[in-house]
């Protein structure tokens, strides 16, 4: 049974930082690409950043590049997302998950990656305010 934790989420300021972990069960970790996504009240959810388990290739979606880092500790299963210079629009519930890729090469991964076993955990809530 595929089971996805995260934590670490909370209250941060405007410029402040906060880092999210998942850690999961259930399929051979390393098999998998993992994939942060997140969830804005009122707005479906997408796709933030993943990581190859060779932990060699991360990509980011456009608003979180040079400010988010996803990493990742396979000895663990568990997958991290440290978000700096928080800005209000990255509030929402974040969710983790082993992810695939509807299209290879897409021109835009994050539009066309999915949970890969539709699993969802109950997600990390960052509110930003001062």
């Amino acid at each position: 049974e595929v089971q996805v934790v995260e934590s670490g989420g909370g209250l941060v300021q405007p410029g402040g930082s906060l880092r999210l972990s998942c850690t999961v069960s259930g399929f051979t970790f390393d098999d998998y690409t993992m994939g942060w996504f997140r969830q804005a009240p009122g707005k479906e959810r997408e796709g933030v950043s993943y990581i190859m388990t060779n932990e060699v290739n991360t990509v980011y979606t456009d608003s979180v590049k040079g400010r988010f880092t996803i990493s990742i500790d396979s000895a663990k299963n568990t997958i991290y997302l440290k978000m700096n210079n928080v800005k209000p629009e990255d509030a929402g519930v974040y969710y983790c998950a082993p992810v695939i890729f509807l299209q290879i090469g897409a021109a835009s991964p994050m539009d066309v990656m999915r949970n890969a076993f539709e699993v969802w955990g109950r997600g990390a809530p960052v509110t930003v305010s001062t």
